[in-house]
């Protein structure tokens, strides 16, 4: 059977009181909308349909690259009125997935489920609160849901039932194109509620199945800020179990924060309040210390980043040793048992195995070769206002401390900078090469005084 997915993404967000539309607020580094349209991937389903309403132009640009059938609900008059809008781009067969926008770690796997319990034609996501306030309770008789009632159309024994609507249906697309017209906006919110199909359904005598998620993180709502901080830092602990049972040693797993995907080898271990972001690889015996930020980073085996970090779009090899404090920017390559020290600033560079850059350096658009030593306040002055330029060195240059290699140079093989140098000419192999002006030593020098 076709599979459509439905996602409800046309709310305001009043009580964000934000600028932007409640489905692009960011959970683990991404909008709430991107977890659903990424969960729903998985399901190849032939459309994804996603109603849109307030501040739709830039959620329609936020996601252009993806394949998605848009659909505008002018005025919000409830989510059977945001259903009913769609059904002109809905096939008259195979079934429907509606999702929420602001609902957005809801699983591939309790979506499957879900179809599967569809069978007759409607399925719906339950949950049992020890306080259902504020949600639709499921009626039931002889144990078959019978219909949905809101909180506050709901009689006082009716508000005393525990099992609450979570708002994610999957559906016969023809029952849709039935059922949907027939909505009627006779309550106390004066909306036309999406809930009613379910007593349309028990009125065609039709069985209607249900599941309940793994967990109710699943099918958590956000409407303000407190719920997204909530949901932010359970998601998180979450992730933070995953990593630990495949075998992460994290020494606070509620100070850490994964906004991205992360694999991992044997052993690594991340001190508290690290953020990985984007698409991270961390190989065997990789330690992480405290305060790091990794953006789109390999790590290899056995590597060591010290505290208060920044690594991002770089590629490290084997026993790299970096920081603390250190910070580097993309399109740097270090290969292994590479040195970068505290306050070294590398970037778009290439460092071959062994060189070392201690301390308070900016290395940028170089190429450095092997067993090189970089002395403190070294800098590659590599943009002449237009242009970006290459400073080359080759194996076993030595620079010494507080020298500016002015690109595009080239130190071969051996060859060693004086400390204090501007370097603006090539220097040959194994030649020292010193630019600096001469030292003279004045005698009865008085200082300034501040007048008294």
């Amino acid at each position: 059977m076709s599979l459509s997915v439905i996602i409800l993404a046309a709310g305001k967000g009043t009580r964000m009181h934000s600028r932007l539309p409640k489905v692009l607020q960011p959970l683990a580094g991404q909008p709430l909308l991107g977890h659903v349209l990424n969960c729903t991937q998985a399901l190849k389903a032939e459309q994804t349909i996603v109603v849109y309403g307030h501040g739709g132009s830039l959620v329609k640009k936020t996601f252009s690259e993806r394949p998605i059938v848009w659909v505008e609900q002018a005025e919000q008059l409830g989510t059977g009125h945001a259903v009913k809008a769609v059904l002109p781009v809905l096939p008259k067969t195979g079934q429907s997935l509606i999702l929420y926008g602001d609902v957005p770690l809801i699983t591939a796997e309790s979506l499957h489920r879900l179809q599967a319990a569809a069978q007759h034609g409607l399925a719906m996501i339950t949950l049992t609160l020890d306080n259902p306030m504020g949600y639709g309770r499921i009626k039931r008789e002889n144990g078959q849901i019978v219909g949905i009632v809101e909180q506050k159309d709901a009689t006082i024994a009716e508000q005393a039932i525990c099992e609450v609507n979570t708002g994610l249906y999957c559906v016969d697309n023809a029952r849709l194109h039935d059922w949907l017209p027939q909505l009627t906006a006779n309550n106390a919110q004066g909306e036309y509620y999406l809930t009613d199909i379910v007593a349309l359904a028990a009125r065609d005598s039709i069985r209607i199945g249900s599941i309940t998620p793994q967990s109710g993180l699943e099918v958590e709502g956000i409407n303000d800020r407190l719920q997204l901080a909530d949901v932010e830092r359970r998601f998180q602990y979450q992730q933070a179990q995953t990593l630990m049972r495949q075998g992460v040693t994290l020494l606070d797993p509620r100070r850490f924060d994964l906004r991205g995907t992360v694999t991992v080898g044997q052993d690594v271990r991340i001190d508290a309040n690290v953020i990985i972001e984007g698409t991270c690889h961390l190989g065997a015996g990789v330690h992480i210390g405290a305060g790091c930020i990794l953006k789109n980073v390999t790590i290899g085996d056995d590597s060591h980043i010290l505290p208060y970090s920044v690594i991002e779009g770089a590629e490290i090899a084997n026993h790299c040793h970096i920081g603390p404090f250190a910070r580097i920017r993309p399109g740097t390559e270090l290969a292994a048992h590479v040195h970068i020290g505290n306050f070294v600033e590398v970037k778009h560079s290439k460092i071959a195995a062994h060189t070392k850059a201690g301390h308070l350096s900016y290395l940028g658009n170089a190429v450095i070769g092997e067993h090189c030593n970089i002395g403190a306040g070294t800098i590659t002055c590599n943009y002449d206002g237009a242009h970006k330029h290459t400073t080359t060195l080759g194996n076993d240059v030595f620079i010494g401390s507080n020298s500016a290699l002015v690109a595009p140079v080239t130190l071969e093989q051996g060859a060693t900078v004086g400390a204090g140098s501007v370097i603006t000419r090539n220097i040959a192999a194994q030649q020292l090469g010193i630019a600096r002006g001469q030292q003279r030593n004045i005698e009865h020098y008085q200082r300034p005084r501040k007048d008294k």
